[in-house]
């Protein structure tokens, strides 16, 4: 769990010491400018964007219940942010595996991709596809897929 906020803890740091040391300079537009920068930054690499993760065996059975796709991504991946951005409110629909908190979610990626844990990597019908485009992955979630 704490891997996942090192990024997003460092981010705030270094926008709070860049800020400081331009307040010290006199710039304090500067400063609330390049703070309010490096916290997006941490929000947008935060898990908090992100739907509740669930284990892989979990979300296996759960696709096989209700047919949603799997998504199997990590905090920091930009390719996973673009995706989540994307997708909106359509994201919660999908059922999330973070792979630095499941083994059996990386095993997974693994699987996958000949043995790198690239993400994202979605499974539809038990099918993986590697960075999918958002629009295909919301496509697959209307009803007539």
């Amino acid at each position: 769990m704490m891997r996942a906020w090192i990024l997003p803890t460092l981010l705030v740091l270094s926008g709070a010491a860049v800020a400081t040391g331009q307040i010290s300079e006199g710039s304090p537009g500067t400063a609330a400018a390049l703070l309010l920068a490096f916290l997006t930054l941490a929000g947008v690499n935060s898990p908090l964007i992100f739907p509740r993760s669930i284990g892989a065996q979990e979300a296996q059975r759960r696709t096989a219940v209700d047919g949603r796709p799997v998504v199997y991504w990590r905090p920091g991946c930009k390719y996973c942010i673009r995706l989540r951005i994307r997708l909106g409110r359509s994201a919660r629909r999908l059922h999330w595996v973070n792979i630095w908190r499941d083994p059996d979610g990386a095993a997974a990626v693994r699987a996958a991709n000949d043995g790198n844990e690239t993400v994202p990597t979605v499974v539809v019908a038990g099918r993986p596809h590697t960075n999918p485009d958002p629009a295909w992955v919301r496509d697959m979630l209307s009803p007539s897929a």
